[in-house]
């Protein structure tokens, strides 16, 4: 999958609201991670929606999951997060030069 491929998923994982909101508060947390049950608590959100929307976060590569006996720990990919915005501002001010025989 080339780096276009992967920021247009990971960019497409945030673009829902509870994603976002998800993602942001696994931010906030760090290297400490949350299971699914302390994200519930912070969002007001049920399990099996979370599940829903921490799977299409992982589909994407934006976070990561392990099982801790019964309970499964979600914590950002920050390796992903940091190339999601790398990509995003790689060519910050390189300067747009439209060609004059294409744009008539």
């Amino acid at each position: 999958m080339t780096a276009h491929q992967k920021a247009a998923r990971a960019l497409a994982a945030l673009g829902h609201d509870t994603r976002l909101e998800i993602f942001r508060l696994l931010v906030r947390a760090g290297d400490d991670a949350l299971t699914v049950g302390e994200i519930g608590t912070h969002l007001n959100a049920a399990p099996s929606t979370l599940a829903h929307h921490l799977g299409a976060l992982v589909d994407a590569g934006l976070i990561i999951q392990r099982r801790d006996g019964r309970r499964i720990v979600n914590r950002v990919d920050f390796d992903a997060m940091r190339a999601t915005l790398s990509f995003l501002t790689s060519e910050c001010c390189t300067g747009v030069s439209l060609n004059k025989d294409a744009a008539a």
